[in-house]
């Protein structure tokens, strides 16, 4: 038993990652109707910002916390001002299109500067040490990512879902027009929901740098499994992405215990069920 409770340890960190990057692009898909298929090149120039301001800059990973998604969210506000605003109203494909080749570009400027072997990032001082569960030894900075991920995943549900603000987001994006004949400036707020979007992928990368190193293929890693598990929870739901992150990993960490061979393939397996079941996911709306 306590190798199995470790591997749902271990299936709860990974989730974490999972709802933290799945939250972003439920966002920028959920007000844009933009699939971002450079959100995983975008996490690992948030893992790359930290790396820059520790060695470059002598800014530790607290600064790096908050430095590098205001970073890497500007470059997304760039990309949505110079690119993607000029495919407003086409089609979903456009803009996939788009973002992958901007992921290519990205992910191979990276590589031929830093190679494909990773860079060490350590843990800060003050989440170093491990907590004893009895069944194993937690290390402290995996628990900090747990509960993190965990706050930032529910304020950004609440911002979204519960306020003011949210409310003018989700009616920028359904109603445009009447959103502008009360004075709001759409454009504006459509280019600062992508930029947040993309900084949710940067303090992804933050956090998983002194785990899994800085690599320039880190987010490609990463990036089919999240696409899977926002299709799994809905497109654009921003409570699907949290629950279906959260919950995989977890099936993962199951998997592993009961079955490994299937651990890699088993998120694809459910999204498959899941959209021949209800192909808008499971917290998705009905067209």
């Amino acid at each position: 038993m306590q190798a199995l409770y470790g591997q749902l340890v271990v299936g709860l960190i990974n989730g974490s990652f999972y709802a933290l990057l799945s939250l972003g692009l439920a966002v920028i898909f959920g007000m844009l109707n933009i699939i971002n298929f450079a959100h995983g090149a975008f996490y690992m120039m948030g893992a790359f910002a930290a790396y820059f301001l520790l060695n470059w800059a002598g800014l530790g990973y607290w600064w790096a916390l908050v430095l590098a998604p205001l970073m890497v969210g500007a470059v997304g506000v760039l990309v949505e001002r110079t690119m993607l605003q000029w495919l407003t109203g086409l089609d979903h494909l456009y803009g996939l299109l788009l973002t992958f080749g901007l992921a290519l570009v990205i992910q191979g400027v990276f590589q031929n500067e830093f190679g494909s072997s990773g860079l060490p990032y350590a843990i800060p001082a003050e989440l170093r040490g491990a907590q004893n569960l009895g069944f194993m030894f937690l290390p402290n900075y995996r628990a900090w990512v747990i509960v993190f991920s965990l706050v930032v995943c529910l304020a950004t549900w609440f911002v979204i879902e519960r306020t003011k603000l949210g409310a003018y987001l989700r009616a920028a994006t359904e109603r445009p027009e009447l959103v502008r004949a009360f004075g709001i400036d759409v454009p504006r707020m459509i280019t600062l929901t992508y930029g947040f979007g993309v900084a949710l992928a940067a303090l992804a990368g933050v956090l998983a740098a002194p785990i899994n190193q800085v690599r320039p293929l880190m987010g490609a890693d990463f990036i089919i499994v999240v696409f899977a598990v926002v299709v799994i929870g809905g497109m654009g739901s921003i409570m699907g992405s949290i629950v279906t992150g959260f919950a995989l990993g977890l099936i993962e960490g199951l998997t592993k215990y009961f079955y490994p061979e299937a651990s890699s393939t088993v998120v694809f397996v459910i999204m498959a069920i899941v959209l021949l079941v209800k192909p808008n996911g499971l917290f998705g709306r009905t067209a």
